[in-house]
């Protein structure tokens, strides 16, 4: 909204200061600052309205320590994450962007998800929430809109990597400060492609038309068959871990910052040709406008952890962690960075695994000896450590850590192939 007017302001009467508007390191920066003004403000006055309207989490007793006290701490706090989100986008963002349009979609449609399955809970005390099915179908309309948008929008394009010849290289390594390596430039034309980023490979690109090889030349006519049952998955998989995730104090909003400021920086660096020519890495047009809307995410997770660390204040209930996990999963599928999830959402791929094995092993040690056996204390596997008698915070601290180090490896796959 301001991008815009600023724009015309710039153009048409040329003010002092409006041209700011046009660099996206300032405008997100002023994300950020507008994300945790609006969540550190709007949050305390939330958080006392839900006590007044005594919108309080009911909490199962599952036998850990410091349970019981968690009981009649507010929830739905998750609004103070989408608030501070989606009013600075709004306000700084090129809401002509098709990036911007399908990150919106996203943030809104799966927090009013999540907002029905707290409500349930909450005004009409069903613990089971929303039906896991409309959940699910909640998601999968997400990623068909997502994959069918991303896959025929002729918006949605990147520039494909020409070598460059010999002559133009050795003239290149021989300039003063300019650092002897692969040389690589983009064409001028932008291209329609289901390529995405593939780590620890050497010609790191990935295109999912491959796996329709043996259509021949028809392979990329549909590679939608294969790519938007793809994005559904990944959608799928992010958010249901970042909603399991969020079972501690802190834990799931912690998380998810990390995550969201290093795929901030993917998204910085693939928006821009002169980093993506140096970095030698998938160059995607109009895609660094996204760093506006990940910095306000840092900034609104960032700022909710004020009331939601040790002990909590709000939960973000599923108002929250199911537009966080889903907004994470999009954000990184739009900038081809998918297949790099399993490392940099390893918290919650381990979340998740540790809930599934669970499940499988029980029922299979109850077929295979008529009782059912545990490969953990409890699932998720921050329960786990907790029923071996660590504090919460202890917890919560080592998976950030853990966290960190895996944003790092996310960021360095970009140069090891």
């Amino acid at each position: 909204m301001l991008y815009h007017l600023f724009e015309y302001l710039d153009k048409n009467f040329n003010l002092p200061g409006t041209g700011l508007f046009q660099y996206i390191s300032f405008r997100a920066g002023a994300a950020v600052i507008v994300s945790l003004i609006i969540s550190l403000i709007f949050g305390k006055t939330l958080i006392n309205y839900l006590k007044k309207r005594q919108v309080k989490e009911s909490v199962r007793d599952l036998g850990l320590d410091g349970q019981k006290a968690k009981e009649g701490t507010p929830t739905m706090g998750g609004l103070i994450i989408l608030a501070a989100i989606l009013v600075p986008v709004i306000l700084f963002a090129k809401l002509n962007n098709i990036y911007i349009i399908l990150i919106l979609f996203t943030t809104i449609w799966l927090g009013f998800i999540g907002f029905i399955d707290d409500y349930i809970k909450v005004f009409r005390h069903e613990k089971a929430g929303l039906a896991a099915s409309f959940k699910l179908a909640g998601q999968i309309i997400v990623g068909i809109v997502v994959g069918v948008t991303l896959f025929f929008s002729e918006s949605v394009v990147i520039r494909e990597k020409v070598p460059m010849k010999q002559t133009e290289m050795i003239e290149i390594q021989s300039s003063p400060g300019v650092e002897i390596g692969p040389v690589a430039r983009f064409s001028k034309e932008s291209v329609k492609s289901t390529k995405t980023t593939i780590p620890f490979f050497k010609n790191n690109e990935f295109d999912y038309a491959i796996l329709l090889g043996f259509l021949g030349d028809h392979a990329k006519k549909y590679a939608f068959l294969v790519y938007i049952p793809i994005v559904i998955l990944i959608i799928a998989a992010v958010s249901n871990g970042a909603n399991l995730t969020d079972g501690i104090d802190g834990l799931a909003t912690g998380t998810s910052a990390i995550i969201g400021a290093t795929l901030g920086i993917l998204a910085w660096v693939s928006g821009n040709i002169i980093f993506a020519d140096y970095l030698n890495i998938m160059y995607l047009p109009n895609t660094g406008e996204l760093t506006i809307y990940m910095s306000a995410f840092v900034g609104a997770c960032i700022g909710f952890l004020w009331y939601n660390t040790y002990p909590a204040q709000v939960f973000m209930g599923d108002t929250g962690s199911l537009a966080l996990g889903g907004a994470i999963a999009v954000f990184a599928i739009m900038i081809r960075k998918e297949l790099l999830i399993p490392v940099l959402c390893g918290i919650f791929l381990v979340e998740n695994l540790s809930v599934v094995l669970q499940v499988a092993w029980f029922k299979r040690t109850k077929r295979k000896y008529g009782e059912g056996r545990r490969l953990f204390k409890m699932s998720p596997l921050h329960h786990h450590y907790q029923m071996l008698g660590y504090p919460e915070p202890k917890i919560v601290q080592r998976f950030l850590i853990v966290g960190l180090m895996l944003a790092v490896l996310t960021v360095i796959t970009l140069k090891i192939r």
